[in-house]
């Protein structure tokens, strides 16, 4: 079973809105009460809300698909119908919310940061809410819209000040556990971590959060193993440091890589040149910059004599390279205050590096335009198509089983100007008319002799004799 999940994929379906309510008063005495049906209540949100208290995706993984609840239709008397139940879904902190197509459509970063994924559709208006000085007593209402659905994914970068990168059975997991409270799976025997933790590390007055990155090996930022997976986690992290085991034995060395200077063990600065290619390989794949987070290296494992005697030599060669070197054992402790003061002062001057944050502001991205509001375009010989975001959502509100509404669609498409848009576009007598979403458009017979917005087309209730066979 699965514990850890850094990458879903869900399915969200916002709430469809409550249809209006077509009705009239009705009083002893007072047979002329007048229209009194109410609107319908609007379907629920989906909304993905940052919690500091969730770590994974694993919820989304086993439960990927979230409704919101539907609006309820209004009633007599001007009651309106209960408005949908909103679906909050919580998440951790970093995760992006993208579409199918990899376009990001927010990074949730920051507690209590929210996202409207699928908006719920507006509920109908009764007839009370349709009544005008022409239409007095509509004998129809509109129907709730639909709610929007769609497919996202949703990919979880983990927020941390320092990241600790290296290969596998390096020790990260051990630093981690003694740097911080995190409790990590630590054993004698080799083993890779296979899911990023945190932990909270103080140093003096610096207080900052260390990630330990699951191993890489080499050919991580081309796909090879779960390399990728883990790249991803280093993202967000403002320092880098590089713990490198100078125990290991010389069977495991590094393929091409320069011999150690101890017979029998491996080169840990061969180890960092082979991670550096892979955060360089994952920079240029991303289009992430990471060559100006700073690096710290942290030799572990000198708690082993041939051990110590490896990290001396490795940290003349790197301190050459202007890299910072801590000598460290999570074993005994040795050296890890050291080290945390280190990575500590290391964040302390990212910190002050960074631009100041912004004020608190909600930001309003507008939809980008999408061409006239109304567009007649031929479909073929006398058929013509009428597409815009108008009469599509009037067709979707419109009950085709009433007379009545149906006049009053007419009306809304001829104040538009569909009528004279037609004209041009060369319709005649008779011409297909199709209006709505693909792939099921509402189809009509096009008639220039009836024309819309008359005002004498009103029949009885639920009529209109506009439209009389």
């Amino acid at each position: 079973m699965a514990e850890f999940a850094d990458e879903v994929s869900v399915r969200v379906r916002a709430g469809n809105g409550g249809h209006g309510c077509a009705s009239v008063h009705r009083e002893k005495f007072k047979p002329l009460g007048g229209p009194d049906g109410g609107n319908g209540g609007r379907g629920g949100d989906v909304i993905f809300e940052v919690d500091p208290g969730a770590a994974t995706l694993l919820d989304l993984h086993r439960r990927p698909v979230r409704r919101a609840g539907n609006g309820r239709p209004g009633s007599g008397s001007h009651r309106n119908g209960a408005d949908g139940a909103d679906v909050v879904v919580r998440v951790p902190d970093g995760t992006m919310v993208m579409i199918e197509d990899g376009q990001v459509l927010a990074d949730l970063v920051g507690a209590g940061t929210r996202f409207v994924a699928a908006e719920g559709g507006r509920g109908g208006l009764g007839n009370a809410a349709l009544a005008s000085p022409r239409r007095k007593a509509p004998g129809f209402a509109l129907r709730g819209e639909p709610g929007r659905e769609l497919s996202l994914r949703l990919e979880l970068k983990t927020v941390a000040d320092a990241g600790l990168v290296g290969f596998p059975n390096a020790g990260k997991s051990s630093l981690i556990s003694a740097l911080s409270a995190a409790r990590p799976k630590v054993a004698g025997y080799p083993f890779t971590t296979l899911v990023p933790h945190l932990g909270v590390v103080e140093a003096g007055d610096t207080q900052f959060v260390v990630a330990d990155v699951p191993g890489l090996i080499p050919g991580a930022s081309q796909g090879k193993g779960l390399g990728l997976d883990f790249l991803r986690h280093v993202e967000r992290c403002a320092v880098l440091v590089h713990v490198l085991d100078c125990a290991a034995p010389a069977a495991e060395a590094v393929p091409g890589g320069p011999a150690a200077e101890a017979p029998g063990r491996r080169d840990p600065v061969a180890d960092l040149d082979v991670i550096e290619a892979e955060l360089a390989g994952y920079e240029s794949a991303a289009g992430t910059s990471l060559a100006d987070r700073p690096r710290l290296v942290a030799l572990n494992k000198i708690d082993v004599p041939e051990a110590r005697e490896l990290a001396a030599q490795a940290a003349v060669r790197l301190a050459a390279r202007g890299l910072t070197v801590c000598q460290v054992s999570a074993a005994t402790r040795e050296g890890l205050r050291e080290l945390a003061f280190a990575i500590g002062a290391a964040v302390a001057a990212a910190r002050a590096a960074a631009p100041p944050p912004a004020p608190s502001r909600q930001v309003i991205r507008p939809e980008p335009a999408a061409g006239p509001e109304l567009e007649v375009t031929r479909a073929g010989e006398n058929r013509f198509r009428v597409r815009g975001d108008k009469p599509a959502r009037w067709v979707r509100q419109t009950d085709f089983g009433n007379d009545e509404a149906v006049g009053y669609l007419a009306d809304r498409l001829a104040r538009l100007g569909v009528e004279e848009a037609l004209a041009k576009a060369g319709a005649t007598v008779g011409a297909e008319v199709m209006i709505g979403d693909d792939p099921d458009p509402v189809v009509f017979d096009w008639d220039p002799d009836l024309p819309a917005g008359t005002p004498h087309g009103f029949g009885p209730r639920g009529t209109d004799r506009r439209l009389a066979t």
